[in-house]
């Protein structure tokens, strides 16, 4: 029977980040996810490491953690940064205000406006005529179905960190873990089941609100390939992320879209745009809130993407070469950390941004195992 110090169920970017922080201490790890690789969200989101937006307090100090770590592990292990910074055009007067607020608050300090024609040497697709053109220095954006299985296979290589692939766990009776392969002994686990909540009891899902979040993601080929140099958001990303609708300002926006974008509000959408290595952009997305996930994508949530697109980024000739989705566990607080036994603990991000904040939250969940 294989023996490890701590062994991690799933080999999402939770998963990962706490196979590392258990490794760098020196511990056996062996990871066990049960596909044949990592299928969820973190290999179907924008790869988008964000803070800015992100809600204020030790939720954006995990973003700002996190993002570091990405930083310096992307070097490690050869992951491609594919490009940093994030510009946001505001054009309605609305939205000029929250972005002022934001620039007074501590996660604005490190922010700045830019002119228009710092813009576009940035974003040369950006339309022009926004009131205020925010840029945000912290983010970068990797190719999250590529990030993935470098950061495993980098994990193993450095830290001799074992991969179980195809494998479900059974049982935890520890020191013995029981899967579908056989056992295998481990002193401590640590589970990231991500929006498979079958793996929480049903009185912690109701006292944490949790639901699943189901949304809806496009690739774009456009024209040219040089057409983003950063990420890119919107109005609608003013008033959607928490970071920016915790302030008083946010209301006045929030009002105006809902009259103005009734059915893009209604099926939450916000507009994140970023570019890949070949040019091609993921972009999205829509928000579907449900007790499972939603198997079929609507084409006009798409349709709504497009416009929020269109309406920031002049890209005429793009086209749509990907379609997809991905859901994860949602919730009012950003994360939820159950601990069943001194020795176990299961973790999941809550709010979509294990990849901007997994790396902090699984330090987090193996100092707090480890009673540190």
């Amino acid at each position: 029977m294989k023996q490890y110090d701590l062994a991690v169920m799933g080999a999402g970017i939770v998963g990962l980040a706490a196979a590392y922080a258990a490794a760098k201490r020196g511990l056996q790890v062996a990871v066990i996810e049960k596909n044949s690789q990592c299928l969820s969200a973190s290999m179907r989101g924008f790869g988008f490491v964000s803070v800015t937006g992100q809600r204020a307090g030790s939720h954006w100090q995990r973003a700002m953690q996190s993002r570091d770590i990405w930083s310096k592990l992307s070097q490690r292990a050869d992951i491609k940064v594919l490009h940093t910074g994030l510009l946001i055009p505001a054009y309605r007067p609305e939205a000029a205000a929250v972005v002022d607020a934001f620039l007074e608050t501590e996660m604005g300090e490190m922010c700045r406006l830019l002119d228009e024609e710092q813009a576009l040497q940035i974003v040369p697709a950006v339309r022009t005529g926004a009131q205020r053109y925010l840029w945000s220095p912290h983010e970068l954006r990797v190719e999250s179905h590529t990030a993935i299985p470098q950061l495993a296979a980098w994990l193993t290589e450095e830290y001799q960190v074992a991969f179980h692939y195809s494998t479900t766990v059974c049982a935890v009776d520890l020191p013995h873990i029981h899967t579908s392969t056989g056992s295998l002994e481990a002193r401590y686990f640590v589970g990231c089941p991500g929006h498979d909540l079958s793996q929480l009891p049903k009185e912690v899902i109701d006292k944490a609100e949790v639901r699943i979040c189901t949304a809806q993601m496009l690739r774009l080929k456009p024209e040219a390939e040089d057409t983003l140099n950063a990420a890119v958001m919107s109005d609608l990303s003013l008033a959607r992320y928490e970071g920016f609708t915790a302030l008083p300002e946010a209301k006045a926006l929030e009002q105006r879209l809902d009259e103005e974008m009734e059915a893009s509000r209604d099926a939450g959408i916000h507009l994140i745009a970023a570019r890949s290595a070949n040019g091609s952009l993921v972009v999205g997305n829509s928000h579907v809130y449900s007790h499972a996930e939603v198997p079929f994508s609507r084409e006009h949530y798409d349709q709504l993407v497009l416009e929020a697109f269109d309406a920031v980024l002049d890209l005429p000739k793009r086209r749509v070469i990907e379609r997809w989705s991905g859901s994860y566990a949602s919730a009012p607080e950003p994360v939820l950390a159950w601990q069943p036994s001194t020795d176990s603990i299961i973790g999941v991000v809550t709010g979509g941004t294990g990849t901007s904040t997994g790396f902090a939250f699984g330090e987090e969940l193996v100092s707090r195992l480890l009673n540190e």
